[in-house]
């Protein structure tokens, strides 16, 4: 079962897709910034990656596949201003 967080107007959830190795973001906010989910991976535990969704409100991106998603947060961004991010979670 997934797990699921929100910060701001971006949700994200691992695993997605039905494999622990792949993250999503959806834009709930339909204020023209972007959503984002930062996110580790197991097999490179020490570097912070991003997936960025800048298609609109309403959309969805996922990542691709790859070592298992060890913790992650939901952020939306603000581009004058800190980001609305959630706290980091494990799937």
């Amino acid at each position: 079962m997934a797990r699921s967080v929100t910060g701001g107007g971006a949700t994200a959830w691992s695993p997605a897709g039905g494999s622990a190795g792949k993250i999503a973001v959806k834009d709930g906010s339909d204020d023209g910034d972007p959503a984002k989910a930062e996110y580790y991976r197991h097999d490179s535990a020490g570097t912070k990656r991003t997936l960025w969704n800048k298609s609109g409100p309403g959309t969805t991106s996922y990542s691709g596949d790859g070592s298992k998603i060890i913790k992650f947060k939901a952020c939306h961004e603000n581009d004058w201003d800190d980001d609305d991010c959630s706290g980091w979670v494990a799937p």
